[in-house]
């Protein structure tokens, strides 16, 4: 399925019904009254989050979505049925604003969650309305108003608790399948992550959190350079950030490439920077025991030059799943034990 996380909608909601002039007849009494309903109510359209999607791709190809209209008024006092209402499921963590003005609509947070898009038009008064001790035989009635027209953006934020970012071909895409239930795409060539991927790290029987592994990122990314930039709002909802460091590179590189994606980030977003970042230096298998603590030795000292972060240092292998279990389990203990989740940067490079 194509990943799509951004789009525009048109959504029309139905018009009410017109009201009703009649009069009533019974025998012996040919002219008893007005009995004009009154007309239904046209219908609303809502968006209802699915916890079932994950992308905004249906509305790629539906991009006008009409309620239907209330029934008219009848004879005998009846009123129009009110039109069905119009539901679009949408992905849980789903952003509505209107196009026109970019006033937030309201956001899709949870399951189920109902918000109200358009509204549908009122029914129009039948002619029993107006019925007076002045005016006992009113022929008066009033159209049913139009539904509410609106022009709507679509933004997708992924609701994830932790968000993988680094260069391409970092071993993200690795890292979450061997942890998650997530099946990325994997190659040794780089950009193989196009679209975002959402996996659930079960720690034990209802202990688990979720992981997004976006595109990585190069310089230039918060400019619209390569893939990465078009996910990176997706950060913005995670609870801690995993930056992935590629070892099997020589220091200075990737000391070059760590402070690219910091820069990355404070372009797009200073309040990025805000939130708790941990060193993940992966593809550890690559270097016997000896040459791995030399080279975090010297990472440490050029990157973090003399202000060391608090958080500590891991050393993964992903495609052996070399501390692996014990990474998600310190994850774990993080997000449950901080609430906040809100450091200094770890670094203003």
């Amino acid at each position: 399925m194509k990943f799509i996380d951004e789009v525009k909608i048109e959504v029309l909601a139905g018009n009410g019904g017109n009201g009703c002039s009649s009069m009533r007849h019974e025998k012996f009494n040919e002219f008893a009254g007005p009995d004009g309903g009154n007309g239904g109510r046209g219908g609303h359209i809502y968006a209802k989050a699915s916890a079932g999607l994950n992308t905004l791709v249906d509305f790629r190809f539906t991009k006008n979505h009409r309620a239907a209209r209330g029934q008219h008024g009848m004879g005998a006092d009846r009123t129009g049925a009110t039109g069905d209402d119009l539901y679009l499921p949408m992905p849980v963590g789903t952003i509505i604003s209107d196009a026109e003005t970019g006033e937030i609509v309201g956001e899709l947070l949870h399951p189920d969650e109902l918000l109200l898009l358009a509204k549908g038009g009122d029914g129009g008064f039948g002619n029993t309305h107006f019925k007076s001790s002045v005016n006992r035989a009113p022929r008066r009635k009033t159209f049913g108003h139009a539904g509410q027209k609106r022009y709507l953006n679509l933004e997708l934020k992924l609701l994830a608790d932790v968000g993988l970012l680094g260069f391409p071909n970092a071993g993200k895409s690795t890292f979450i399948s061997v942890v998650s239930n997530a099946k990325p795409k994997i190659a040794d060539y780089p950009f193989t992550t196009l679209h975002p991927n959402l996996g659930v790290v079960r720690i034990d029987f209802g202990r688990s959190f979720v992981v997004a592994d976006l595109p990585g990122l190069i310089e230039g990314a918060a400019r619209g350079i390569g893939l990465g930039h078009q996910f990176l709002r997706h950060l913005q909802r995670t609870r801690l950030l995993l930056h992935f460091i590629d070892m099997t590179e020589e220091v200075g590189v990737a000391v070059d490439n760590a402070r690219i994606i910091v820069r990355e980030l404070a372009q797009f977003d200073q309040q990025l920077l805000t939130k708790t970042r941990w060193i993940v230096i992966n593809k550890i298998d690559v270097r016997l025991p000896e040459e791995q603590q030399a080279w975090v030795d010297e990472f440490r000292t050029l990157y973090f030059q003399n202000n060391p972060p608090d958080q500590p240092i891991f050393l993964i292998s992903a495609l052996t799943q070399q501390n692996c279990r014990s990474l998600t389990f310190a994850i774990y203990d993080h997000l449950t034990t901080s609430y906040e989740h809100q450091s200094r940067p770890t670094t203003d490079y």
